[in-house]
C-alpha cells in the first residue's frame, strides 16, 4: 500500500456511507493522532486503540450519527497531500475549510494538529486532509 492515510480516510468514508456503527482500521502513530483530532472536534463518537495480532495494533472507531435523522457527523473527508504530489502550507497561508466550519489536519514539526492550532502556534506543514 502506497498511501496508508488515504486508506484510513477511505475506510471511514465507506463505513459512514454504509451506516456502520464501528470501523476497524490498522493503526499507526499518524493515524492515532488523526483519530484523536477527529474525536476532539466531534466528528466521531469514540475510539479505542487495540493491541492485536499485528505489531502495530488496530483502531476501533465508533462513528457518530444524528439520533433522529441518522445523518453522519462527517460530511466529507478529502485527502489533500498525496504521495505523488505533496501539499505544504506556510504558517501565514494555512487553508480554511468552509470558512472555518471544517477542519484541515496538518502534519507539522510540532506534531499533527488542526489548522486553527497551527495558526496559534505559527507553524506550517503538510496538509494531510480536510474534514467537514
Amino acid at each position: 500500500m502506497t498511501d496508508p492515510i488515504s486508506d484510513y480516510l477511505t475506510r471511514l468514508r465507506n463505513a459512514t456511507n454504509a451506516r456502520h456503527r464501528v470501523v476497524e482500521i490498522p493503526a499507526s502513530n499518524l493515524k492515532k493522532e488523526i483519530t484523536k483530532i477527529l474525536f476532539e472536534k466531534g466528528y466521531i463518537l469514540n475510539y479505542k486503540f487495540v493491541d492485536g495480532d499485528n505489531p502495530q495494533g488496530t483502531i476501533k472507531i465508533a462513528l457518530k450519527y444524528h439520533p433522529v435523522s441518522k445523518v453522519s457527523a462527517i460530511k466529507n473527508l478529502t485527502r489533500i497531500s498525496k504521495p505523488g504530489l505533496r501539499k505544504y502550507a506556510k504558517s501565514d497561508n494555512l487553508p480554511r475549510v468552509i470558512n472555518g466550519l471544517g477542519v484541515a489536519i496538518l502534519s507539522t514539526s510540532k506534531g499533527v494538529m488542526t489548522d486553527k492550532e497551527a495558526r496559534n502556534e505559527k507553524v506550517g506543514g503538510e496538509v494531510l486532509c480536510y474534514v467537514y
